[in-house]
């Protein structure tokens, strides 16, 4: 959930009225439930760390009359329309021509996009002839320009008209994005629709809830007045953006006062920006030179694909293992079969047996462990379902840590997930501190 302590959203700039932009996303799969509108929450997010809400977003078939007449709503009303989908080269990829209708303007072939198109076949060893359909996508607005795509066939397009500007991106996440990042929002920042940079100063945070946070942070807050303040909380996690609406406080002196939140805050502050709880961390490790290998059970794996996900974790993450059953944590991490049969295998024995086992199966220097039930069936009277124990082994020492999540199996997975990786984030940047001697801390 999020909310905003000023009813102002951001502006591009003080004094200058807000743009209104619209996204229309288009797609009978989208309206189907067969693919997730991820477009809405990442286009939304990236026109906000720059200053944009969006006003509207409108998910539509791909049936050519509905995609007219709602184009032609967002036209009369938004200065920014952006569209995704409908622009490849099927019968049902209508987008292109029902706008092209409401623009009043003809659709020309460009041999340029039909040479992008074979060269791009001939890349992956086809037919170096695009056929009918895929010809398709080489025509543009006559009064408009291409948006070049170096992941995909159909171009993005950019028309200005009238006052206004519409972006029209492919549907496929992999070729949107980074015409979007690398193409649009420079156009649109050049034309003053938004800010060349963030708009905000964002605080991140972990292990401390939404209403505990912003009143631990009032108190920074009461010092500045006019502040436009946000909050969002994820499992686990909360961020804090900063801004300011009137345009009364500049960026350096917003990153002032963010540096005295995160002040505030202690360990429970994580960075500024955008940056994984999971990011951080790595990064700690591989600036001491230490490595790190994990061991799950109830997680199934969630933990070490965390990890294994990052750029260059190869550089400090050594592996993981995922030992469900008793005889897996037998056979695969040395746990010793009498301390199952004492204390189960959701126990905070268990954990710390789990940690120091992949630590040495795998030369890590950090061991961390998840191990629980995540429900919906299993648990005990001492340890009902959503009962979770952690696993650290770590240079300085080894520890467990027993937690309780509520909720859905999915939810209590990522939970628990993110609580481990705080723990460890708190303990490598402890050990750091403590390297580092008394002018650290």
């Amino acid at each position: 959930m999020s909310h905003s302590a000023s009813t102002e959203s951001l502006r591009p700039g003080a004094g200058k009225p807000s743009p209104r932009f619209e996204l229309l996303t288009f797609g009978d799969e989208l309206l189907l439930g067969l693919t997730p509108n991820t477009h809405l929450t990442w286009i939304g997010a990236e026109l906000g760390r720059r200053g944009v809400q969006l006003a509207r977003n409108v998910t539509l078939n791909d049936e050519a009359a509905a995609i007219a007449a709602q184009f032609r709503e967002s036209w009369a009303r938004a200065e920014v329309i952006i569209t995704t989908g409908g622009l490849g080269p099927t019968c049902d990829d209508n987008t292109r021509e029902a706008v092209a209708g409401v623009l009043g303007q003809r659709l020309v072939f460009d041999p340029a996009i039909e040479h992008a198109i074979t060269e791009r076949f001939a890349r992956f060893g086809r037919q170096l002839t695009p056929t009918a359909n895929n010809r398709k996508q080489a025509y543009r607005f006559e009064r408009g320009e291409v948006l070049p795509n170096a992941n995909g066939t159909a171009p993005g397009l950019w028309v200005e008209q009238e006052g206004r500007v519409l972006v029209m991106l492919p549907g496929p996440p992999n070729e949107l994005r980074p015409i979007f990042t690398e193409q649009v929002l420079p156009r649109l920042a050049a034309r003053g629709l938004l800010t060349s940079g963030e708009a905000y100063v964002q605080i991140r945070t972990a292990g401390v809830g939404e209403s505990l946070l912003e009143t631990r942070l009032q108190p920074v807050f009461d010092r500045h007045p006019g502040l436009g303040l946000s909050y969002c909380a994820h499992l686990g996690q909360v961020d804090c953006r900063i801004s300011s609406p009137d345009g009364r406080y500049q960026m350096d002196a917003l990153q002032n006062i963010a540096q005295a939140c995160a002040t505030s805050l202690g360990e429970d502050f994580v960075c500024f920006g955008h940056a994984s709880l999971v990011k951080v961390v790595g990064d700690q490790i591989r600036a001491q030179g230490h490595t790190l290998a994990v061991a799950e059970s109830c997680s199934g794996g969630l933990l070490a694909n965390s990890f294994a996900d990052l750029r260059g974790a190869a550089k400090f993450f050594q592996g993981g293992i995922v030992s469900y059953s008793n005889e897996a944590k037998m056979l695969l991490l040395d746990c010793p079969e009498c301390l199952l049969s004492q204390h189960g295998a959701v126990s905070a024995e268990c954990a710390v047996a789990m940690a120091g086992g992949v630590a040495e199966q795998l030369g890590a220097d950090y061991g961390l462990a998840i191990t629980g039930f995540s429900g919906p069936a299993g648990g005990t009277g001492e340890n009902p379902v959503g009962t979770i124990f952690l696993g650290l082994q770590a240079p300085g020492g080894v520890w467990s840590k027993k937690l309780t999540y509520p909720g859905p199996r999915s939810a209590v997975k990522e939970r628990a997930v993110t609580a481990a990786i705080d723990w460890l984030r708190r303990e490598v940047f402890q050990e750091a501190r403590q390297a580092a001697g008394p002018a650290a801390n």
